[in-house]
């Protein structure tokens, strides 16, 4: 059985948003889309109420995937497209039915105002647990925002991908965060930019040695690091053009940066659990609610 996109729907405009960008990942992919309703039992005191009993509820939720799969299918018509509808809470029911996918895709928020995205308790959760990459998709996400303008300056779906966007942490690179974001980059034909921020280590303020800038050798030895960790990426995607980035700063204020121009935003989750849950870390947090483009979270140990 192929693997899937697999993508969560509630009706929502931001879910909607997330099934269309699936669909075109789905595309780039060659995988079949699935799309998975979660319906929650009314409660008993409604569910006994003449207009709305629990079987009249789910059959008429029913309806959004079902319909949502036929237009899905109409505009991608490339696309094999399934849908199911599941019993339980979304943030348990989301992270089992991706578990076989290749990714899962959920649709975010914005918030009004204040130049950022919500991503609700459910979102964060699912995040939290899935074993596989997470896609966060921005509500009103259209296909022209993934490309450059055309030569009159419009939107368009027919010019170049943007680039993808990696936030890579050299003290711990891991190959599946890196793998993701290059094969990423090859599927749409574009450019991989590798964004690295790091602030100067305590004990360099201190530094006696004369006629030397702490800053400039610090910065030296992060953009080789960098460079030697990209290197055999490089010789394995030899049709990616790689853009290094290796900066002074905050890494998540670097990566929202680098949102504004790119396709999607790629960032890793290392697997571990606190006392009060899954980590999700807050460089990945910051990015989460503030970049401007599609995010990838990965998993990895």
């Amino acid at each position: 059985m192929p693997r899937t996109v697999t993508v969560g729907l509630d009706g929502s405009p931001e879910s909607r948003a997330a099934a269309e960008w699936a669909a075109r990942e789905a595309t780039l992919r060659q995988s079949p889309l699935r799309l998975v309703h979660v319906w929650e039992p009314v409660p008993e005191p409604m569910a006994q109420a003449p207009l709305l009993g629990a079987e009249t509820h789910r059959h008429w939720t029913e309806r959004i995937p079902r319909e949502a799969a036929e237009g899905l299918g109409l505009r991608h018509p490339g696309v094999e497209v399934t849908w199911e509808q599941r019993t339980g809470r979304p943030a348990d029911v989301l992270p089992e039915a991706a578990r076989d996918a290749e990714l899962l895709v959920l649709g975010s928020r914005a918030l009004t105002g204040f130049g950022g995205f919500l991503v609700g308790s459910v979102g964060q959760a699912v995040i939290g647990r899935a074993a596989v990459p997470v896609v966060l998709v921005r509500a009103y996400e259209l296909a022209a925002d993934e490309h450059v303008m055309d030569p009159a300056g419009v939107p368009s779906a027919s010019t170049a991908f943007r680039p993808v966007v990696l936030g890579l942490d050299t003290d711990g690179p891991d190959d599946t965060v890196l793998a993701f974001a290059f094969e990423e980059a090859a599927r749409r034909g574009t450019a991989l930019h590798v964004v690295q921020g790091w602030n100067l280590p305590p004990y360099y303020v201190y530094s006696p040695a004369a006629g030397v800038e702490p800053h400039d050798e610090v910065a030296r030895e992060k953009a080789a690091e960098l460079t030697e960790v990209l290197r055999p990426w490089r010789r394995k995607f030899p049709d990616v053009p790689v853009v290094e980035t290796s900066r002074t700063g905050s890494p998540s204020d670097h990566l929202v940066d680098a949102s504004r121009d790119a396709s999607l935003v790629v960032v890793g989750r290392r697997i571990r659990r606190g006392p009060l849950g899954a980590h999700i870390g807050p460089v990945t947090q910051a990015v989460l609610h503030h970049a401007t483009t599609p995010v990838a979270v990965v998993a990895h140990r």
